[in-house]
């Protein structure tokens, strides 16, 4: 009875299992339809964290709605919102653990993650959480190692214990691996093993390296020092300790069979699992050193997952399976025998899904429906079910739902069903657990394939057309093609079980419109796709064998045919690699050009011609050949073409060939297709198209309604070939216009009307006869319809009665006899301007400063502007300034702000007046009415410069200023400040006396000056708001009252101003000059209206021809003219031009003489380079005389000394006074203003009476230099004619400190 049960519990679940299979579908394909949860994203089961690091526990789930996530630690709920070092990421489950408060130890443990929503809850795996950890390697004292040679022998490595293991490897000193072979070798533990040692494994430095791969660190073993000595080295070692005793009294190491030393015995077992990897060793010594067999005793060795490491002393298989187990067999061997050993490995197995995880199941209610949880393992697994991560057996009771084993059965679901079932399949070796929903729905036939997809497929290939659905029930799918006529079922169409389509051989009448129907209770629902087949891509000319000389060119051609509706790519292969990167590989279209061969070009070159769908090659060789010595050679230009032939004429392309004339030994480089259009440009010829010099064939596209013929030219390097002979007329038939015109715009000229306009096609363009243009119009968001004209030969039309400016759409198109263009593009305008009807409102002004004044206004409504809004414009003028000494000023100025502005700024604005102003807005019309007229008082400003400055009565030690007041008061003077400085013969300022004066004055005394000085004297006036720019002038205190006759004024005294009070008839008044090394300084009152004043000049004899030069001073009342040259007269005048060209007014004339300069000298005395020079002397002097007082002392002789014993009456000339003495010099600086040193009045500079001649410190009358520059004096005495001036005194030598001093008085 029981097996009869199981029986029809087995073929119940084959029948619902087929009845489901349709309705599992990816969950990415049920957006917006209720969803329980499913985890997407987990952290691995077994995870170890870095220390050093945030710890980031992944889970991540998506469901509709979309679910909230806890956690679980140890088997307990974990609160992470109590713990402030743990975050949860928004919209996710995962943890974020923040370790720089806590230690990540405090958080190892096991996770487990849920994610729920109304619908069900999921779970994740467990997640063990582990630090990974490096510690250190444990201290020892590590021996040297004493060996015999040819014993075998293993230096242990034995690392820390890390989580994960940690990788070992041999190294040395110099952090290079160690050598390994067949002898020396790494077993898998890390231990380092000898099956012989030698001489040459003597060495101290073996280390072992540990490498944690988690934590990237590297920790190293104390190194391991290994002697290998034979036994006569260690008898001879020993002996000197122990009186000639033999350690070793045996026979020396000989050859010996192997034996293992890993693994011990004859044989052992292995455990591994399932998919990991079997790692098995043998290493065995020996004498000569063993070689190691494997063998599989119960079978053979898989050969696709066995790989022989550690010079065949391990064996590794990858993905175990079962069928690995079994006993198997390594063996050693040399000369002398062979030793075997047996492993035993056993296969074990963690649980693994036979055929995949549970899937999803979207069931309609009344439906059945199967979820298998089918695994397998050794030892076999238990399974065990959850509900929404409750045991299914603590769930509430569900009568639709049957659990048997490995499968839950649901029979008739209802709505409400939906849940999270959890499969846990585990033994000793691991676990599975996977998460499967149930949801139960309700929907009508939906198709997921994209709607009117287009499948491309060659001919005779096989097509798949998709039609993948959804619905709940499972759909039901249905084909049709074209008409409807029938389903596509049977040959040449089968349809698989998931509703795709499938046409094994497909050919070009299956092209067309498919239609997938999908229906089920609730309804149906149709897709369109579409199928092309194509033609297949061949290769209709092949490349060619070729020889070719090395120096030439040489061209492979590869001419393919193919489906026009696909678009080719041609690829070039050498010997199946890439072109070399030369510029001398040309690829075209449907060639490959190889310029100036040489050698390493010949090979193999493959044309690889692809499409979307498939793709066709073809290959041949090239052969390079020395070339053969050729005479002199004429290079010419190419022959023209000839053979023009039309042939593949289609509408609108046809394809030209020609035959290419002789090159005349210059390669074509290319050709030029030129075309002449009779229809149309009789008689002109017009460049069409270029091709390299190796084509002979164009594709040539054209345009309809023109009567072509064509011509081919020739280039090489000399230049253009003769024009070939015209090909025959190919003419194109009329077509509608592919066009339309551009330049479409719409303006107004008057304010009730409409100017449309565009640029015209050209004849050419026109494609037919007949050619006009249909213009149509509305107007903008008011007309839903079109009006429309139709107009020929112009290029534009006018509406007429419009409204004032209101905006348009537009477009115009190009028609024919042959049809009308393409749908036109609509453009924008507006009808005509009219003047704005409003004036700004709420016009302000506010004052800023003395200066600068700021307008604001409120925006014109856009309605009342009728036109394209330009900006605004403010009109001011100064109405009078509050000072009763300035003239008024009635002249406007205009302020232009472009754009929508509602404020501005006045610049330049006087200060102390009173200003009107007002603003009109304008357009592309004009201006608008004007606001209402405001005005705004500009508060006190500081004044400008005092219009003069002059210099009177100078004296010797006083001197009189005299000057006149502003012109520009900008309020009320207040006084006056006067600072004046003396200035050196450096051009350096002394310090600057300040002096107050009232606001009535207009001179001043200034007593007390030094003599003989030059003077800087600066003045500038005062209001309450501060003081103004100040005036400058210059003078110098008389230098000798007895001498007052001059070359030129020392500072000048110009002319007063009238003392009548009517006004002159010009403007100037108190023009006057001042004349010094800068230039000539004019200065002058000016009491005009007019603004723009010039001071102009010209040489004094000039010519009526020559043009006055001119010097724009607006708003200063001097300037300083630098241009003069000395030793000329000038004529300057002052000129001031009003304006609306009123004549313009003109000062006297004032003569000028700039007297010509003299050279100025150098002060040499106060040179930097001098000074140097000088010391340098001195330093040079007083080492000679350091050396001479050493030699004395010493009571040696200079070599001289004995040339002068040895020739008692040698020739001389005594040195002259002049010949040692220093230079004079005098100050000659001319009397200039301000500049130049001062020099005494006889012009002389005193000598300094310390000029001493270098024969003064030398022994006696007898110095002298030699021809070679020697001096040859002895250093005993002083000169004769210092002991006739200075008396008899002293013979020793003199003091180095004496000569210093001495030294000092020459600079």
């Amino acid at each position: 009875m029981m097996a009869r049960r199981r029986m029809d519990a087995a073929l119940l679940v084959l029948f619902l299992g087929h009845l489901v299979t349709a309705l599992e579908v990816p969950l990415d394909l049920l957006e917006g339809l209720p969803q329980p949860p499913t985890i997407t994203h987990q952290s691995p089961k077994d995870f170890i964290i870095d220390p050093r690091e945030n710890i980031i526990i992944h889970c991540d789930a998506k469901g509709k709605p979309h679910p909230s996530f806890s956690w679980t630690r140890n088997g307990t709920h974990f609160d992470t919102e109590n713990d402030p070092n743990v975050n949860m990421r928004s919209h996710s489950g995962t943890l974020v653990v923040d370790i720089s408060r806590e230690k990540a130890e405090h958080y190892e443990g096991v996770y487990q993650c849920t994610a729920r929503n109304k619908h069900g809850t999921a779970v994740s795996n467990n997640v063990v959480v582990r630090q990974s950890r490096s510690p250190l390697w444990s201290k020892e004292r590590v021996k040297p190692i004493v060996v015999q040679e040819g014993v075998s022998l293993m230096l242990p490595c034995r690392p820390p214990a890390g989580l994960p293991p940690p990788i070992i490897f041999w190294m040395d000193n110099n952090f290079q691996r160690l050598p390994q072979g067949k002898r020396v070798s790494q077993s898998l533990n890390g231990d380092l093993y000898f099956s012989n040692v030698r001489k040459e494994d003597s060495r101290n430095d073996y280390i072992c390296y540990a490498r944690f791969p988690h934590t990237q660190t590297i920790q190293q073993k104390q190194p391991i020092t290994v002697r290998v000595l034979n036994l006569d080295a260690i008898n001879d070692t020993v002996a000197a300790f122990y009186n000639d005793t033999d350690l070793f009294s045996e026979a020396p190491v000989d050859e010996r069979r192997p034996i293992f030393l890993i693994p011990s015995g004859s044989s052992s077992s292995k455990m591994v699992l399932r998919g990991h990897i079997l790692e098995m060793e043998c290493i065995a010594e020996g004498l000569p050193t063993p070689e190691i067999l494997w063998s599989k005793v119960s079978g053979d060795l898989p050969a696709m997952r066995t790989s022989f490491l550690h010079y065949n002393k391990t064996l590794r298989i990858v993905n175990v399976s079962e069928s690995d187990a079994g006993d198997y067999r390594c063996k050693a061997r040399n000369q002398l025998g062979t030793v075997h050993h047996t492993i035993h490995v056993a296969v074990k197995a963690a649980p693994y899904w036979i055929s995949g995880a549970p899937r999803n199941l979207v069931l309609a209610p009344g439906e059945n429906g199967v979820l298998t949880c089918r695994a397998s393992g050794t030892p076999k697994p238990s399974i065990s079910w959850a509900m929404n991560g409750i045991p299914i057996e603590n769930s509430p009771k569900d009568l639709s739902r049957k659990v048997e084993d490995d499968t839950i059965i649901f029979t008739d679901v209802q709505t409400g069903s939906s849940a999270v079932y959890q499969c846990n399949v585990s033994n000793d070796y691991g676990y599975l657990l996977s998460n499967a929903f149930v949801n139960v729905l309700s929907e009508p036939p939906r198709v997921l394939t994209e709607a009117n997809k287009v499948y491309q497929v060659i001919t005779n290939s096989k097509a798949l057309i998709d039609c993948s659905s959804f619905g709940s029930p499972i759909p039901k799918i249905t084909w049709f093609k074209d008409s409807r006529s029938s389903t596509l079922d049977g040959d040449p169409y089968f349809v698989h079980d998931n509703g795709t389509l499938e046409i094994n051989v497909a050919q070009a009448q299956n092209s067309g419109k498919y239609t997938c129907a999908a229906r089920n209770s609730l309804g149906i629902y149709e897709n369109h796709v579409y199928l092309e087949v194509k033609e297949p891509t061949r290769i209709v000319k092949q490349p060619e064998y070729k020889v070719v000389q090395r120096g030439r060119s040489v061209v492979f051609e590869c001419k393919v045919k193919h489906d026009p509706s696909l678009i080719p790519t041609m690829t070039w292969l050498k010997d199946d690699g890439e072109l070399p990167d030369d510029e001398r590989l040309i690829v075209d279209s449907d060639s490959l050009t190889i310029t100036d061969v040489t050698e390493n070009d010949a090979g193999v070159y493959t044309c690889i011609m692809n499409t979307t769908l498939d793709n066709d090659s073809a290959s041949a060789e090239l052969t390079v050949v020395e070339g053969t010595p050729t005479p002199a050679v004429v290079y010419e230009r190419p022959d023209p073409p000839t053979d023009l032939e039309l042939t593949d004429q289609k509408k609108r392309s046809v394809q030209l060939t020609w035959t290419p004339g002789d090159e005349h030994n210059s390669p074509t480089q290319k050709f030029l297709i030129q075309y002449e259009d009779s229809l149309h440009h009789r008689g002109q010829w017009h460049n069409l198209t270029e091709v390299p010099g190796t084509k002979t064939t164009v594709h040539l596209k054209l345009s309809p309604h023109a009567h072509y013929t064509f011509r081919v030219l020739a280039l090489n390097a000399e230049g253009f070939s003769r024009p070939s002979f015209p090909s025959r007329v190919y003419k194109t038939d009329p077509a509608a216009p592919d066009e339309n015109p551009t330049g479409v715009r719409g303006f107004g000229t008057e304010h009730n009307n409409l100017v449309i306009s565009w640029t015209p096609l050209t004849g050419f363009q026109s494609n037919g006869p007949g050619l006009h243009y249909k213009v149509m119009w509305r107007q903008k968001a008011v007309d839903l319809d079109w009006t429309s004209v139709t107009v020929a030969n112009n290029s534009q039309f006018v509406v007429s009665g419009t409204p004032t400016f209101v905006p348009y759409e537009l477009k115009v198109q190009a028609v024919n006899d042959h049809g009308a263009g393409p749908e036109p593009a609509i453009a924008h305008g507006y009808s005509g301007e009219d003047l704005p009807i409003a004036a700004p409102e709420n016009v302000q002004a506010v004052v800023l400063n003395s200066t600068l004044a700021e307008i604001h206004w409120d925006h014109v409504p856009v309605n009342l502007i009728r036109g394209h809004l330009k900006g605004y414009k403010v009109y001011y003028w100064k109405k009078h300034s509050l000072h009763k000494h300035n003239p008024d000023h009635m002249e406007k100025d205009i302020l232009t702000f472009s754009g929508n502005h509602s404020h501005g700024m006045l610049p330049g604005l006087h200060p102390f007046s009173i200003y009107s102003f007002n603003v009109r807005v304008y357009n592309g019309k004009g201006e608008g009415p004007v606001s209402p007229t405001q005005q705004f008082k500009t508060p006190e400003g500081v004044p400008g410069p005092p219009t003069s400055l002059v210099v009177t009565n100078p004296n010797l030690d006083s001197l009189t200023l005299e000057w006149s007041p502003p012109r520009e008061h900008n309020g009320h003077i207040t006084g006056y400040t006067l600072r004046y400085q003396p200035v050196n013969n450096s051009n350096e300022l002394g310090p600057v006396e300040e002096l107050a004066l009232t606001a009535n004055e207009t001179s001043v005394t200034l007593p007390h000056l030094k003599y003989s000085t030059y003077y800087k004297f600066y003045l500038n006036a005062k209001t309450v708001t501060g003081a103004g720019p100040a005036i400058s002038q210059e003078a110098v205190t008389i230098v000798d009252e007895g001498n007052t006759q001059t070359s030129h004024p020392i500072a000048w005294s110009p002319p007063r101003r009238p003392p009548h009070k009517v006004r002159p008839a010009s403007p100037f008044g108190n023009v006057s000059s001042l004349v010094g090394e800068d230039g000539a300084l004019i200065s002058w009152e000016y009491w005009g209206p007019e603004k723009n004043v010039y001071v102009e000049y010209i040489l004094e004899n000039s010519e009526g021809e020559e043009e006055w030069q001119k010097e724009l001073v607006n708003g200063s009342q001097n300037v300083m003219l630098k241009d003069l040259k000395g030793g000329l007269s000038y004529r300057v005048r002052l000129v001031a031009k009003g304006h609306h060209d009123q004549l313009p007014h003109c000062s006297k004339e004032l003569l000028v003489t700039v007297p010509a300069v003299a050279s100025r000298q150098v002060d040499i005395a106060t040179q930097g380079w001098f000074i140097g020079l000088m010391c340098a002397i001195a330093l040079l002097i007083l080492i000679l005389l350091i050396i001479c007082f050493i030699q004395r002392n010493k009571g040696g002789k200079y070599p001289v000394k004995e040339k002068e014993d040895a020739h008692t009456d040698p020739e001389f000339q005594p040195m002259k006074d002049d010949d040692c003495t220093f230079g004079e010099y005098s100050d000659n600086e001319d009397h200039k203003p301000l500049k130049g040193s001062r020099t005494p009045s006889n012009g002389t500079v005193k000598r300094d009476d310390s000029d001493d001649s270098l024969v003064d410190y030398g022994d006696g009358g007898d110095g002298q230099f030699n021809e070679d520059g020697s001096f040859i004096g002895q250093y005993s005495g002083k000169s004769a004619s210092r002991d006739t001036a200075e008396g008899h005194e002293s013979s020793e030598a003199p003091s180095p400190i004496n000569a210093m001093n001495s030294l000092n008085s020459f600079v």
